[in-house]
């Protein structure tokens, strides 16, 4: 068994790492985070993937992320046939997954080659690129394992409706609940279009060879519920949870997001009084119904609170149309108040920043576990896939957000009134303080997990150990 020393490194190996994304960047860049991390240990890694999506993955990476040492493998893979701006809401995937289906070939070719140069290869690949990597079977010295993209929280909520299970009891093992009442789980009524649906079922099929799951994920806050999921699936299916990801650059580099000197948003946010100010993002696409409608609303609502705030505005719209999406003269009314941004933010350190008090978000993973880390209340939008899920977890578990539009409404448009008054509810009142509190205290607590005998570096540590056992 190799001793383990991340600082040092474990010295010469023999094992190899080959990650195998899921070329969306919410996954690709959660994979990118975990190459470095391994890379630490003075593991060679390998990341395979799609030519368009490396580059893209590389060129959005925190500053603070060392990926020198990293092997890329940038597989000139076709583009999809039809033009991804026109790509219809429910098609809004097809890109990926045509990516995902020519991997495969160029995939188990760098495989073999490897295979000869190392005693063991070990591929970590997204769940959602199992039938990518279906060869590793006929590797002699090859196994892999399945990286989760998402809590074990929320796949234990798609197991419970799966069985049947419409509610959810609470485990009370988890200690940072204070609810003895079951929780509704999010119906999955429209959750996925049947691509993706049967995108999913078919990698189903090809991760029973696995030989473990790695989630970017704490068991300081979805422990209880990793543990209830092992037993309901009954496959004593090894288990790793190393998150989170984006914490290792932050203690070992510093967060790093900004490209040119400080970034425009970090200067406003300096001047701005502590826990005073908002800030919005659903990510890198937005897909919510009724879109330019819903998108007014929401303007009108935040000018209608009077809450300080970062906007990072993303639309489909053409650049040059979305100034007509928003309400006439607003950004002008709101100057001083609220700040638009149409490119890229630093997502990271405003989160990290003392006068962020609130987050507005669509609940994917990566917003969700980088709010939880740095300690701040979300207001819950969630738009589809696994975010209902993530909702959830924030509002009815750690109990460190509220709703501001319940996925049972997902069809209907929120007004700006009812925005407004979410708003107010988590930025100005004595409720909003109480969130603040919290989640600044478990905050402390998951930052300290990917420290030096934390919970989530033991877990890393328990993993490098297995690999090159």
């Amino acid at each position: 068994m190799a001793t383990v020393d991340h600082n040092r490194g474990i010295g010469k190996t023999s094992v190899i790492v080959v990650i195998v994304p899921f070329p969306l960047h919410s996954h690709s860049n959660q994979l990118l985070q975990l190459s470095v991390l391994i890379s630490s240990y003075n593991i060679p890694v390998h990341y395979a993937g799609s030519a368009f999506h490396n580059s893209q993955v590389r060129a959005r990476a925190s500053n603070a992320l060392n990926f020198s040492e990293i092997h890329f493998h940038d597989f000139p893979i076709p583009p999809f046939i039809q033009d991804p701006t026109k790509i219809p809401t429910e098609k809004l995937f097809l890109p990926y997954f045509h990516a995902v289906k020519q991997l495969r070939e160029p995939v188990v070719d760098l495989l073999h080659d490897l295979s000869t140069k190392a005693e063991g290869i070990i591929v970590i690949h997204d769940s959602m690129t199992s039938s990518a990597v279906r060869d590793v079977s006929s590797i002699k010295n090859a196994e892999s394992y399945i990286f989760r993209a998402i809590t074990a929280f929320s796949i234990f909520c798609f197991v419970s409706l799966n069985l049947g299970n419409k509610f959810l009891q609470i485990p009370k093992e988890a200690e940072i609940v204070n609810s003895d009442n079951p929780i509704e789980i999010p119906s999955t009524e429209g959750d996925f279009s049947v691509e993706t649906a049967n995108f999913i079922a078919h990698q189903k099929q090809f991760m029973k060879s696995s030989a473990g799951d790695l989630y970017n994920g704490c068991r300081l806050i979805d422990g209880v519920f990793l543990d209830h999921l092992v037993k309901i699936q009954k496959n004593n299916q090894k288990v790793w949870s190393v998150g989170p990801l984006h914490q290792y650059a932050k203690t070992e580099n510093g967060i790093g997001n900004s490209i040119n000197g400080r970034d425009k948003c970090l200067e406003w946010l300096d001047k701005q009084e502590p826990d005073s100010v908002l800030y919005i993002s659903f990510g890198t696409t937005i897909y919510m119904a009724d879109h330019d409608r819903q998108l007014k609303e929401l303007a009108t609502g935040l000018e209608l609170s009077e809450t300080k705030f970062i906007w990072v505005f993303r639309s489909d719209a053409d650049y040059d149309k979305k100034e007509e999406i928003l309400p006439q003269g607003f950004e002008e009314r709101v100057k001083g108040v609220g700040m638009v941004v149409r490119d890229w933010a630093p997502q990271l350190e405003i989160l990290d920043h003392p006068s962020t008090g609130g987050f507005l978000s669509h609940c994917g993973w990566n917003s969700t576990l980088e709010s939880i880390s740095y300690g701040v209340p979300v207001a819950a939008w969630p738009i589809a896939v696994d975010q209902p899920m993530n909702a959830l977890f924030i509002t009815e578990v750690l109990k460190t957000g509220v709703n501001i539009k319940e996925w049972a409404r997902r069809d209907q448009v929120v007004s700006s009134s009812e925005i407004s008054k979410a708003v107010r509810r988590l930025m100005g009142s004595e409720e909003g303080d109480k969130l603040r509190k919290r989640a600044k205290e478990l905050g402390a607590k998951v930052r300290s997990a990917t420290d030096d005998g934390g919970v989530s570096r033991l877990e890393c540590d328990s993993f490098i150990a297995h690999i090159t056992r």
